[in-house]
């Protein structure tokens, strides 16, 4: 039998089945690659390599006991995956929710020069921060842990804020929808092993923050004065104030000429390279 006529009829579908298996799979891994899920993960993979082998080969109480471990397993997986199966939805969440700005162009031009001066200031002088900027999600699960502030965005109030030894300057500056909603605010710390045993709370609390929502979020280290960006679980560290403004930039400012297009023009448009 040829390729050609295997890939036809229920052949096919099956192909596609095992296709769409193997990109699950795929991405399943990808998504707790560098967390302690991924190490559970091929636990169970090596579980189910067991019940097949014993199955294959006779071993009647081996593969009864797989059998139990496997009947129990979704239970417990359940309760030892929550943050990452929560993260999953979320994220399925945000790719069907048509995204919406709060700032026009010239409110984020502005907020991008008052959030630069804020973090020059603090990065010459080593004073720490971390500044969380919503997106889409909403980060009211957040915003209650902090003291209110609803405030006008501006670097000296950022700055004074992350002074060392005062009441705010302890946990993270939460901006909604362009202005300061709370100081001292509480984030989740991420569990990712890829994060480099040098950095403290404040970047775990960032890429945390990034990895349970879409919101931006801005560290300055009090050790050495490095600026570093985290989003969707990922960090850029070693920001310059050319990198991290075009990166604002890309983030909040909206091409004038797309504003204009039919909602269908701007799905179908591709981004220029």
């Amino acid at each position: 039998m040829d390729i050609f006529s295997y890939a036809t009829g229920n052949n096919f579908t099956h192909l596609i089945d095992l296709a769409i298996i193997w990109f699950l799979l795929y991405k399943v891994i990808t998504f707790v690659e560098g967390t302690k899920a991924l190490q559970i993960l091929f636990g169970v993979g090596a579980i189910i390599l067991i019940k097949v082998i014993a199955w294959y080969t006779g071993l009647t109480t081996v593969s009864w006991l797989m059998d139990q471990l496997i009947t129990w397993a979704p239970i417990a997986l359940v309760v030892i995956f929550q943050q990452e199966i929560r993260r999953g939805l979320e994220s399925l969440g945000r790719q069907l929710t048509i995204r919406r700005r709060h700032l026009d162009n010239a409110q984020a031009r502005e907020f991008i020069k008052a959030l630069d001066m804020a973090l020059q200031y603090m990065s010459k002088r080593r004073i720490g921060a971390l500044i969380t900027i919503n997106r889409k999600d909403s980060l009211e699960e957040y915003i209650k842990t902090g003291i209110k502030l609803d405030a006008y965005v501006t670097g000296q109030l950022l700055i004074n804020i992350f002074i060392p030894n005062t009441p705010l300057h302890d946990g993270a500056v939460i901006i909604n929808d362009g202005r300061i909603a709370v100081a001292a605010a509480y984030l989740p710390l991420s569990e990712s092993t890829r994060i480099p045993k040098e950095l403290g709370t404040r970047h775990r609390a960032a890429v945390g923050i990034s990895e349970a929502t879409d919101a931006v979020t801005v560290v300055v280290s009090e050790e050495t004065g490095e600026i570093t960006i985290t989003q969707n679980g990922e960090m850029l560290r070693n920001m310059t104030q050319e990198t991290y403004t075009n990166f604002f930039e890309k983030q909040f400012i909206v091409d004038e000429k797309s504003q204009h297009l039919p909602w269908y023009r701007k799905i179908l448009r591709r981004p220029h390279s």
